[in-house]
């Protein structure tokens, strides 16, 4: 599992490096979602590359601040002190701090749907925001990301900076609004890829936080992948990004708060509840 926080290893499963020749008129010089001339992206920032997988960037030290017992209020359920559907090793992989958590659970290693929800810490347990549906890597999740596998990397990650072609809509993240959010081209399944990148949120797996979406930093190397992001669905599945609705993108912009040091949690159902 990989993590923009340093935590100890997990077993990794095999996930096969395959080649995709691909139509794609991109951001240049962008590995991952987030790029490629000549490849298509269904996901992510644009570049020749894929996703990668290895370790992400430094970020907070793991914690278990998803571990406040919950109490029942006056006629309304408490809520839970775990968030659903985690299990005692991913949990540890979020940072104490972290008081908003965006939960992408794939329906299957090998497939390209998944569910988004985001949770909030109320002080007292995790409650639950709406459930949204996703598109993530063509061929699923891995835990051993690669440029180029055309699958999402499985772990935690600290949401630190947005950006997009449209204006700001609003965001409480640093974001970048630039023209190099333009894209164009066809995804996996010959759906127009154009206004992807209206709206992203950088996934801090293999970048440094704090940067344009845009930056090329790669601490872990160009071949680890990069240009993970989320960011507008096209109708079809993406190289290595999560993609939601553009209603859902705005959404989550106005309400990914910084100072309640949000992070996403993503993978397929059975590696998160390891």
């Amino acid at each position: 599992m990989a993590s923009s926080i340093d935590c100890p290893p997990r077993p990794r499963h095999p996930a096969p490096y395959r080649a995709v020749v691909l139509v794609l008129v991109l951001l240049a010089a962008l590995s991952g979602c987030a790029a490629g001339t000549g490849t298509t992206t269904t996901g992510g920032a644009p570049t020749a590359g894929a996703p990668g997988t290895a370790p992400g960037t430094a970020g907070t030290a793991p914690g278990t601040g998803n571990t406040a017992q919950g109490r029942a209020g006056t006629g309304t359920p408490a809520s839970p002190a775990r968030i659903p559907g985690l299990g005692p090793r991913t949990r540890a992989w979020i940072p104490a701090n972290a008081r908003q958590v965006v939960v992408v659970t794939g329906v299957g290693e090998d497939a390209n749907r998944s569910r988004v929800v985001l949770y909030r810490h109320t002080g007292t347990g995790w409650e639950s925001g709406p459930k949204w549906p996703a598109h993530n890597a063509l061929r699923g999740w891995t835990d051993d990301h690669w440029a180029g596998d055309l699958r999402s990397p499985v772990g935690v990650f600290t949401l630190t900076d947005a950006g997009g072609l449209l204006p700001d809509p609003g965001s409480r993240l640093p974001y970048d609004r630039s023209d190099g959010f333009a894209v164009g081209g066809t995804g996996f399944e010959g759906e127009p890829l154009e206004g992807s990148f209206d709206y992203v949120v950088a996934i801090d797996y293999n970048r440094e936080p704090g940067t344009s979406p845009l930056d090329l930093t790669r601490p872990l190397g160009a071949d680890r992948g990069g240009g993970i992001w989320l960011h507008v669905d096209h109708g079809g599945p993406t190289q290595g990004c999560v993609s939601l609705s553009e209603t859902h993108m705005r959404e989550l912009l106005r309400t990914l708060d910084p100072g309640r040091h949000p992070v996403i949690v993503m993978g397929d159902a059975a590696s998160l509840r390891e």
